[in-house]
């Protein structure tokens, strides 16, 4: 068993989180999971994953934070960060703190395992030929915005000079299609 990849699965949602657990295992690895950033803080030192698949948003805080824990425990951890809300900014984001891949959701085992196999960090993202839809253009520019107010919701919404219940509103719907 000594040959066997440990993957530390962060996720929140315990249905995914038991799901993407028990394919991985099927698969060969060495599956945990934990469902919260503490729980998540807790198993990072002792256990040392080779591979961690990590949601980007795990109730209401930014899975970003695990990044380092993971990396210092682990310099050769591979970090694939998951979200249903991808936005240009914390895909930089995510690769600029040393995730080696960053997938919206839904995706699959295969998705994910394949991103783990990425020779390199994702450094192959290219912008779409298309332009950005306004709509597109303005979810970007508030995760931008949001991003540099770390996630507090009043202070973006002043930058943005919009009221505070419109940009929640706005945020609780999903990404416009690019």
């Amino acid at each position: 068993m000594e040959n066997v990849e440990s993957v530390l699965v962060i996720d929140d949602d315990p249905a995914f989180n038991r799901v993407l657990c028990r394919a991985l295992k099927n698969r060969g690895f060495a599956a945990a999971g934990a469902h919260s950033v503490e729980e998540a803080a807790a198993l990072i030192p002792d256990m040392q994953a080779a591979r961690a698949v990590l949601d980007l948003n795990i109730d209401g805080t930014s899975g970003l934070t695990l990044v380092a824990p993971l990396l210092a425990a682990n310099p050769d951890c591979r970090i694939v960060v998951l979200t249903g809300y991808a936005s240009i900014a914390t895909a930089v984001e995510a690769i600029k703190l040393g995730a080696t891949h960053y997938l919206a959701k839904p995706t699959d085992v295969d998705a994910i395992l394949a991103a783990f196999e990425a020779t390199s960090a994702q450094e192959d993202f290219t912008p779409p030929s298309q332009p950005l839809s306004v709509d597109r253009l303005e979810w970007e520019h508030i995760q931008r915005v949001l991003k540099e107010h770390d996630g507090n919701i009043s202070s973006t919404a002043r930058a943005l000079q919009m009221h505070r219940r419109t940009l929640q509103r706005k945020l609780m719907k999903r990404p416009v299609k690019s």
